[in-house]
């Protein structure tokens, strides 16, 4: 296993719909293995493939009562209910955060590494949250982009993620 490079905004990929995986072999096993081991290098909750530079429709999420990775090949979201805000950050957008707009309910149809398809759903949770962030990402989304407060972000202390006394307008991140 390995640790990848992650792409941070404003790297084009990130803004790129991924193409859907169809060869389930050794080298998406490979691929996948690496990023969990990148996810949790980096202290993540989800990682989506088009972060660590590869364009295909793959995500894994590990909130942190999971034992293991949820691996999701081709995942699609089937059904959201309600609306939320949650604080949120992104791998891809450093040492920022915000509140952005959430469904309450997210269904998600996606395929394991051997290609079968199962059903996730997460309700009112961490879940809920990553499994929208991630396939966002697939679709070139950043959660930038459903901010509560367009454009709204603070600078967190890497060391307990609260916000720091800057102005938090200073050095954000580009959405575009």
């Amino acid at each position: 296993m390995a640790i990848l490079p992650l792409r941070y905004a404003p790297d084009i990929i990130l803004r790129q719909k991924t193409r859907k995986v169809k060869e389930f072999d050794k080298k998406l096993r490979k691929l996948v293995d690496d990023m969990i081991e990148t996810m949790h290098d980096a202290h993540g909750v989800g990682l989506a493939a088009n972060q660590v530079g590869v364009s295909l429709r793959v995500a894994v999420i590990q909130c942190p009562e999971d034992e293991e990775a949820l691996v999701l090949v081709n995942p699609e979201v089937m059904r959201r209910e309600g609306t939320r805000e949650e604080e949120e950050g992104c791998l891809s957008i450093p040492g920022f955060r915000g509140i952005a707009k959430r469904s309450v309910k997210v269904r998600v149809r996606a395929q394991d590494l051997n290609g079968k398809l199962f059903r996730v759903k997460g309700e009112n949770d961490l879940l809920a949250q990553a499994l929208e962030h991630e396939t966002y990402h697939l679709d070139g989304s950043l959660y930038i982009d459903h901010l509560v407060e367009e454009g709204k972000l603070w600078k967190v202390n890497e060391l307990d993620s609260e916000p720091d006394d800057e102005d938090p307008t200073d050095s954000l991140p580009s959405n575009g």
